[in-house]
């Protein structure tokens, strides 16, 4: 990887690790249904309006139904599932969390494209999820079934992201990154119209400054902004390197947590973070000899 992508890597590590940031303000205040609309409309809308500025083109009539899916994959089916655990979970712990996308899209490779899933790649499965298991048992959040149900909805986020990760490997080898960002927050904010019509709040809205701004945040820097990177990393270094982001978003994401909300960094959160680490070190194959891509 070179030092451009490297850079580009970090960058994309400090965006998505402030979604957690976003969601975790937004979600309790005005519902996870609608910062997951607001986020994929603002990030859309964003998109569209440089699009027609600078006559960039997106493929909508050609590729709309490849959109949609990815549109799902990787937009409207996770952003909802962070939102609603983003309800009973910290931002540090959302991060974390999500550092098991490599491992499901190890899996997903395996199941899709028929990849060798190799010792090393099932332990490392495994011991993330050990990892995973100590950074929630060991942390300030009081179990509960509410804690339980939201810590599922992350770790289900993660899997519609590995997989997105794969079919958007597969299905836009020759388009640009901002076409597929742009196409794909289209398709999610269309999706998500029915669940946000049906799950919008009943109270009042509880609208303010800090809610606003983390829904613009979450939308133009975390998602539009973040995945035209995530996609021109997929593009010119592919899904697997693309995927070692997940190693930097946790540390974003716990001191975005812990500067702007004062959430606490407990020792099981950080041997939790050290095991899901060293478990996406075997997924990846990093610290062995590799042949030049």
């Amino acid at each position: 990887m070179r030092l451009k992508e490297l850079a580009v890597l970090f960058a994309l590590a400090a965006l998505f690790g402030s979604s957690f940031l976003f969601v975790r303000i937004a979600s309790p205040a005005i519902g996870p249904y609608l910062t997951t609309h607001g986020r994929a409309a603002f990030a859309a809308l964003g998109l569209l309006a440089i699009a027609l500025l600078f006559r960039k083109p997106i493929d909508l009539k050609l590729r709309w139904k490849q959109y949609f899916i990815i549109g799902a994959l990787n937009s409207a089916i996770p952003f909802t599932l962070v939102s609603l655990a983003a309800l009973h979970l910290n931002a540090s712990l959302l991060a974390i969390i999500n550092a098991m996308v490599p491992f499901f899209t190890a899996i997903a490779v395996w199941a899709w494209l028929k990849e060798k899933l190799t010792f090393a790649k099932s332990a490392g499965i495994l011991l993330g999820l050990i990892g995973v298991v100590i950074t929630v048992g060991w942390s300030p959040v009081e179990p509960s079934l509410e804690v339980f149900l939201a810590c599922l909805c992350s770790l289900l986020s993660t899997i519609s992201y590995a997989f997105g990760g794969v079919y958007a490997k597969k299905t836009f080898k020759d388009s640009s990154p901002f076409a597929v960002s742009t196409g794909q927050l289209i398709g999610a904010t269309i999706l998500l119209i029915p669940i946000t019509v049906v799950g919008f709040p009943a109270q009042p809205l509880a609208i303010s400054p800090a809610v606003l701004y983390s829904v613009l945040g979450v939308a133009i820097f975390s998602t539009a902004l973040g995945y035209v990177l995530y996609y021109y990393l997929i593009k010119n270094v592919g899904p697997t390197k693309t995927v070692t982001v997940t190693f930097l978003i946790p540390p974003f994401g716990m001191v975005w947590g812990a500067i702007f909300l004062n959430e606490q960094i407990t020792a099981g959160m950080i041997a939790g973070l050290l095991i899901i680490l060293g478990s996406l070190a075997l997924i990846t194959g990093i610290g062995k000899k590799r042949s030049r891509d």
